[in-house]
């Protein structure tokens, strides 16, 4: 999560990508005022700002960082389009050993400990890297809400918890403030963080508490990698990394080849919450948006003009969906979206074309969203013939 203000007008990252060739217009919002993405071919300005929603939306919902897919197929192979993207070289050994530089995703250049025993992961999306590369030993604290809020099962499902061994001794409490007394009771050597940790939070880790802090946020699904390539150097686990790095390369590879082969891409609804007011989704520019597509599908909010618009009921109705996919976990499942207005009036849902995905495949920049991710939505899209 990005949580509001966090990331302010002097801390602003942008980008400027090319929008994705299927980001047709199929909804218009109602409201005045021009779409971030007119046409087809336009260019999109990309922030890792916070969207504008009401205190009601869900928290894991904006932990999205913006992007769009930028792969380059060479050889056949998919391979990240931001190599080279990382500027790592030795430094000079501190007291505690050796250290290198690296420059994170947000352009800060950070010298930190080389291998280092002691991390505290403030991300879910951070920790399934590290897991994935056989690091978790190295993990000591992670991110929480206050135990009132959630504690550790406000950030990391049941299943997470249970397969990275997590426990609530662990909790470095980031929010509703950010309790820098719970980071330096697992006296870490080194944070990797997303931008669910505040501006100010990263200041007074790094600054006052003399901890090397690396954010992990990347604007682009070929930007997991490249963090996958970044923590890998930071603990010297090249071999898993490049393990990781095929399997993600390839899963790219095969749905970026389906969109070339199919013939229509159904319009659908993803919706990651429901109220009394509507189903909130994914705007242009964001994680969401882009599963969509490279899953073969046209968003039905792919022409609003927010990041993440609540739809109202009868704009989904005009919209006309052919599929309806809702995140699931962290206290939602089907109920939750069939008691929003009109759910039954929408023909999708009448003729069992609904379908419900775990959460942190659609809320999480990570190799799981890849992974998995990826295979369900094009599963549920486009099934293969029986």
């Amino acid at each position: 999560m990005l949580p509001p203000g966090a990331w302010g007008p002097s801390g602003e990252i942008s980008f400027v990508v090319p929008a994705l060739p299927h980001a047709h217009n199929f909804w218009s919002p109602p409201t005045a005022g021009k779409s971030l993405c007119s046409n087809a071919l336009d260019s999109n300005p990309m922030s890792l700002n916070e969207p504008s929603v009401p205190p009601s939306a869900p928290r894991r919902t904006v932990s999205l960082a913006l992007f769009t897919v930028v792969v380059l197929v060479v050889a056949g192979v998919a391979v990240a389009a931001t190599a080279g993207y990382y500027a790592l070289q030795s430094s000079s050994p501190s007291s505690s050993g050796r250290t290198i530089t690296v420059t994170d995703d947000l352009g800060r250049s950070v010298k930190v400990p080389w291998d280092p025993s002691r991390v505290a992961v403030l991300s879910p999306s951070i920790m399934d890297i590290m897991f994935r590369l056989g690091l978790r030993s190295h993990v000591v604290g992670v991110d929480c809400y206050a135990p009132a809020l959630g504690g550790l099962s406000d950030d990391y499902s049941p299943d997470q918890i249970a397969l990275w061994n997590l426990s609530s001794s662990m909790c470095v409490e980031i929010g509703p403030t950010f309790d820098a007394e719970s980071l330096v009771n697992v006296t870490p050597q080194l944070v990797l963080a997303s931008t669910i940790v505040s501006v100010a939070a990263v200041e007074e880790i790094s600054t006052t508490l003399g901890i090397p802090v690396v954010m992990l946020q990347p604007p682009t699904l070929s930007g997991i990698l490249v963090d996958v390539s970044l923590v890998a150097e930071i603990f010297g686990v090249t071999t898993p990394a490049q393990s990781l790095d095929g399997q993600l390369s390839a899963e790219l590879y095969n749905a970026t080849t389906l969109d070339q082969t199919l013939a229509s891409f159904p319009t659908v609804l993803v919706t990651y919450d429901a109220d009394s007011n509507g189903y909130w989704t994914f705007g242009p520019s964001t994680f969401g948006q882009s599963l969509i597509e490279i899953a073969g599908g046209a968003s039905i909010s792919a022409n609003a003009t927010t990041p993440y618009p609540e739809l109202s009921p009868g704009q989904v109705l005009v919209a006309d969906p052919q599929w309806i996919i809702y995140g699931v976990g962290f206290g939602l499942n089907e109920s939750t979206y069939a008691g929003a207005p009109l759910w039954s009036e929408i023909p999708a849902v009448q003729h069992g074309n609904v379908s419900g995905m775990d959460s942190n495949w659609l809320t999480e920049p990570d190799p799981t969203m890849i992974l998995e991710g990826i295979p369900a939505l094009v599963a549920i899209l486009h099934p293969a013939p029986s």
